[in-house]
């Protein structure tokens, strides 16, 4: 792949990565909630479910979700469920200080990270649109394909690294219970609300 190319793809990569949507919001109430190196683990999970996504399209799933629009749907029903069951958990959180040395309260799992990425249809429609777009035909396909799993790698590291900043720096300013309740009330909003961009 040209370096110009390349650079493009990163371009387009980067504006679906940092923009908000259920990562996003995701990554910013853990990293208020539990801390910034407490979120790693999330972080991981997420860009290790976007790279088996990636892989999926570009061997072929991703056009069977274009050929059969059925398909489509069933994934944005799935998503908007598990993003609805996601918002309820942000809201209801428990008040808890910020202690990011406690190992016993209940973040979330690196597992759900991944998970998340399988039905996200934002998440799906970064991957279709980056091979699509950017991936070389012919003896090149393999090797776009990787520069393409790189480039989504960096923007996934560098914006969810942003996020989980932003939350944390949140969270050592909230101080009261009703702070808190607030901001994840405002948080599991705006996750629920991610549920309008899979529809509209």
């Amino acid at each position: 792949m040209e370096l110009s190319l390349f650079f493009s793809m990163l371009g387009f990569l980067w504006v679906a990565a940092i923009t908000p949507g259920p990562n996003n919001m995701l990554l910013t109430a853990s990293g208020a909630n539990f801390g910034f190196l407490r979120t790693l683990p999330l972080l991981l999970g997420i860009m290790i479910g976007m790279q088996v996504m990636l892989l999926m399209v570009a061997f072929g799933v991703g056009s069977l979700i274009l050929l059969y629009p059925s398909l489509h749907l069933v994934l944005k029903i799935a998503g908007s469920l598990y993003l609805l069951w996601l918002a309820w958990k942000i809201t209801t959180a428990k008040y808890e200080t910020l202690d990011t040395q406690r190992p016993d309260a209940a973040q979330m799992p690196f597992w759900q990270g991944g998970l998340l990425q399988l039905i996200n249809p934002k998440a799906w429609l970064m991957a279709l649109g980056a091979v699509a777009s950017f991936s070389l035909s012919g003896a090149a396909y393999l090797h776009s394909v990787l520069a393409i799993s790189v480039g989504m790698a960096l923007v996934n590291l560098v914006s969810g690294l942003i996020w989980i900043g932003f939350g944390s720096l949140i969270g050592r300013l909230l101080h009261s219970p009703r702070a808190w309740r607030g901001f994840n009330v405002f948080m599991g909003a705006l996750t629920a609300a991610c549920v309008l961009l899979i529809w509209f």
